[in-house]
């Protein structure tokens, strides 16, 4: 991932203490993804060069935490066209731009692309400019399901599932070609709610009314005079004019800094072949912490023993850790397998058993075995667009038996044992398997209610067979029912686990500590995690719907969205193979 600032300004070397006398301007230029782990997945196969590891959300909201603090910046600078941000990392940014504000600083913001992402992060600055002939695409919210039943069907793979909760949604888009009513209800209302959020917050920010952002939503033809006319945007400038303002307010002299309390993202020097050996015979650099600190873990993705084995390692680890006094476990997942779940929400209970504060903030999403994990903390932060909830259980598998008839592929089964061939993938569930399999996700579901029972206590308002039922639910909605505690990210769960550790100003650490894919690639896993971690082969089933996508040349045709959408299917089938009971929410993407 790169790093790249918004401008090309010349600092001239000075001294510390000449440094510390000049007004500081902190420029951030935010391209491509930003992850909450910091962990790259490499491949041999695909390796390159670039040793640089990727920027997180708690280096840029620590970043902007201590510039609104820091009595030297007098302003902060910011662009993030290209960038990958989910709404809850946006709403996330957001409220730290507004703390820079409230400390009396100025928020400067650059787009050349009026989105709303753009729009919403641009509402806090109080320097939001447009690029004169910017690319005005403010349309509101549009979320959109991929359903797969005929590329499946063209793939000769079927999907039979079953569900436990009636608005546990997520298999549909394998079995059927739209939405069932249930999913249908419960989108709507999601989307209705992060509408809400969009046009109030612009509103707000703006000071605006929240009528005049939805008229301005629905018109649809508004260029970026017209956006500045109403009041979405301080200044047109091109980029050059943008610079030469900044340079006239806060003078040629001033230090414009492009890595204000960032770490260094580049890595180590991979320059050939020995350099790639060294990394490979490298030993862990990291030191032990000398000063008591409050540590991050995040869990990002698909929930399966690949992905959890890291997380338990590293969380199991800390338990030991005299110097860790807090927890806040980062949660950006839609769920996965139960096993694994259940897996981590035991790790995480070991940590408790320290009674040192655990505290969770979620991401973009925590549903399904994303809530698993999360249920048991003693606070949990949720952001208001965050998508939560989905307390059930899917079990599903992907019969692939015309596949292989289509690649000429005969199979020969022997059985000792009734229900030996009940996950077979070359056959459909006989009646018999299939009540096998509803009992036992009946009993994974009774165990997600006692964790969610257990965990949240008092706290629910409501009967739980109500709230669960594979639910989805906002941010914003979970803490009306009591499923999260409090409206805020990343940097209020520290500051809260901070205070509950009775810690002033504490060292906080993202751990692992984050590295770039080629790092990563070399990494010698935990003992503990070696125990969990597994990695399958990819199934007949997946390998005959990625030959036929190239083959027909469909997957290079297709938008980005498309082609991340279905490497998630393929993913998925790879998962449901190695386990017949799932913990995940619905596969819904707002844009």
């Amino acid at each position: 991932m790169r790093f790249v600032f918004l401008i090309a300004l010349l600092a001239v070397p000075c001294s510390a203490a000449e440094k510390a006398e000049k007004p500081v301007v902190a420029i951030y230029d935010i391209e491509e993804m930003v992850t909450e782990s910091g962990q790259l997945e490499a491949s041999m196969f695909d390796l390159g060069m670039d040793a640089a590891r990727p920027l997180t959300l708690f280096d840029i909201t620590r970043s902007l935490d201590k510039a609104a603090g820091d009595p030297n910046v007098k302003a902060v600078v910011l662009d993030v066209d290209g960038a990958e941000l989910d709404f809850a990392q946006i709403q996330e940014i957001r409220r730290r731009l507004l703390a820079v504000r409230e400390a009396g600083k100025d928020v400067w913001m650059y787009t050349e692309a009026l989105s709303n992402g753009t729009a919403l992060l641009g509402s806090a600055a109080n320097h939001f400019t447009l690029m004169p002939e910017a690319d005005c695409s403010f349309h509101g919210i549009h979320a959109e399901s991929m359903y797969f039943k005929g590329l499946l069907d063209k793939a000769g793979v079927r999907a039979e599932v079953i569900h436990i909760g009636d608005f546990k949604s997520f298999g549909e888009t394998f079995y059927r070609s739209g939405p069932s009513d249930e999913a249908k209800q419960q989108e709507e209302k999601l989307v209705d709610d992060i509408y809400r959020q969009l046009t109030a917050d612009v509103a707000t920010g703006r000071g605006i009314e929240a009528a005049k952002v939805k008229t301005i939503i629905d018109d649809g033809s508004l260029d970026a005079m017209d956006m500045s006319t109403n009041g979405m945007a301080d200044h047109l400038l091109h980029r050059t004019d943008f610079v030469k303002k900044l340079r006239e307010t806060y003078g040629k002299d001033a230090d414009y800094d492009r890595s204000y309390e960032l770490p260094d993202l580049e890595g180590p020097e991979i320059d050939g072949m020995m350099d790639v050996f060294k990394l490979m015979f490298s030993k862990d650099s990291s030191a032990k912490a000398k000063r008591d600190y409050v540590a991050v873990v995040a869990l990002e993705g698909d929930i399966s023993d690949e992905s959890v084995a890291p997380v338990r390692a590293q969380i199991l680890k800390l338990a030991k850790d005299e110097k860790a006094k807090a927890l806040v476990l980062r949660v950006n997942s839609p769920g996965g397998s139960a096993l694994a779940s259940e897996v981590l929400w035991e790790a995480a209970d070991e940590w408790k058993a320290t009674k040192k504060p655990f505290v969770v903030s979620m991401g973009g999403v925590a549903a399904s075995g994303g809530y698993y994990v999360s249920a048991g903390a003693d606070r949990i932060f949720a952001e208001a667009g965050t998508i939560t909830g989905s307390i059930g259980v899917v079990g599903m598998k992907f019969v692939v038996g015309e596949a292989m008839d289509k690649l000429g592929i005969t199979t020969h089964s022997i059985q000792r044992g009734k229900n030996a061939g009940a996950m077979s993938m070359t056959r459909s569930f006989t009646p018999e398997e299939a009540e096998l399999v509803r009992k036992s996700m009946e009993r994974v579901y009774g165990t997600f209610k006692k964790r969610v029972a257990d965990g949240r206590g008092k706290a629910l308002k409501g009967d739980l067979e109500a709230l669960a039922g594979g639910r989805v639910y906002s941010g914003k909605q979970a803490l009306d029912i009591g499923l999260v505690d409090e409206i805020g990210g990343l940097r209020e769960a520290i500051a809260h686990a901070a205070a509950k550790a009775s810690l002033d100003d504490p060292d906080t650490k993202l751990l692992p500590e984050p590295k770039s894919g080629i790092e990563g690639l070399f990494t010698k896993p935990d003992k503990d995690e070696e125990m969990i971690r597994a990695k399958g082969l990819r199934s007949d089933g997946s390998r005959n719907l990625m030959n036929l996508l190239r083959t027909t040349g469909v997957a290079g045709a297709l938008p980005a969205p498309a082609r991340a959408a279905i490497s998630r299917l393929v993913s998925r089938i790879d998962a449901f193979r190695d386990s017949r009971v799932l913990l995940l929410g619905p596969d819904l993407r707002l844009r």
